[in-house]
């Protein structure tokens, strides 16, 4: 694993350069699990939650969040 450019002589972890890396599409999937209790899953799917609809808002978080992904992702240096 000598070639492995992420790591350094020692084996650590180090960063490296990709500005000279042409962009490349990618697609990358989740996958989420909540177990929560049996009167909290009915008030969910009721719309009894006094907040409001959270499966909507966890849904548009979800999106922005995906949307957001590139800017901070980008090198600080």
């Amino acid at each position: 694993m000598s070639d492995f450019t992420h790591l350094d002589g020692d084996g650590r972890v180090r960063m490296v350069d990709v500005t000279q890396k042409n962009p490349t599409v990618r697609r990358a999937v989740a996958q989420g699990f909540v177990e929560c209790a049996p009167h909290v899953v009915a008030a969910l799917r009721d719309g009894a939650v006094p907040k409001g609809d959270v499966l909507a808002l966890a849904r548009i978080a979800g999106i922005a969040g995906a949307k957001r992904t590139p800017s901070c992702c980008r090198s600080r240096t």
